[in-house]
């Protein structure tokens, strides 16, 4: 009979890979691990199982040097370093390190490439995706717009009526139909993004805008 450990483990797995939970056969390289960090960190948080193939199957991790890998990634590969719990599943004779790392509360969290160069990701489904501009710039413009009320002028009425013709459109499709300056754009759009009233999804391999159903929930 299985214990409760282990029936909670084979919960998660039955899950599949989601937007809250990534699968590792194994780690090998603690820059890649840490885009997987810093997605789950500037999404909802998040859960790495490793010692678990990505159909599910339980191949268990080999030694200890996962764990060092992980943590090399969330204090030399993420900025800033991403504090992590970590917890060891026996099951069928083998080892999974579960690995949770918690939503953070000063955004954004970012890795470092191969060419060290710092970025941000975001977790979207079952994937670790960059963090577009007017995300990031969200995350800046939480920090300054506290309490501010969301006042509209002609030019947010114009991307507004936009995007109730265009639900689904690209940064670069809203600036070559409406003629906005990019740097204008990225403002209005963050803005707009930041009161709940526009809302981004990644949709076929890009970034998309669309007006939300209920503003500002």
């Amino acid at each position: 009979m299985e214990s409760s450990d282990q029936k909670y483990l084979r919960s998660l797995i039955a899950e599949g890979e989601h937007q809250k939970l990534d699968f590792k056969f194994e780690i090998n390289d603690a820059r890649k691990i840490a885009r997987t960090l810093s997605a789950f960190s500037n999404t909802d948080g998040g859960r790495l199982l490793i010692g678990v193939k990505d159909n599910g199957r339980i191949s268990g991790v080999r030694s200890e040097e996962e764990f060092y890998m992980v943590e090399s990634a969330a204090s030399l590969y993420c900025k800033p370093e991403i504090k992590f719990t970590s917890r060891n599943h026996s099951i069928e004779g083998k080892n999974v390190l579960d690995i949770y790392i918690p939503p953070a509360t000063k955004k954004p969290v970012y890795a470092r490439d191969e060419e060290n160069r710092w970025m941000a990701y975001v977790r979207v489904a079952d994937q670790n995706i960059l963090a577009n501009i007017i995300q990031l710039e969200v995350w800046k413009d939480e920090k300054r717009t506290r309490g501010k009320l969301l006042k509209f002028t002609r030019h947010e009425e114009i991307l507004l009526g936009y995007l109730e013709k265009e639900p689904d459109a690209s940064l670069s499709k809203i600036q070559r139909d409406t003629g906005f300056r990019r740097n204008e754009l990225v403002s209005l759009m963050t803005k707009l993004v930041r009161f709940d009233v526009v809302e981004m999804w990644f949709n076929e391999g890009r970034n998309s805008f669309r007006l939300k159903d209920t503003p500002g929930e």
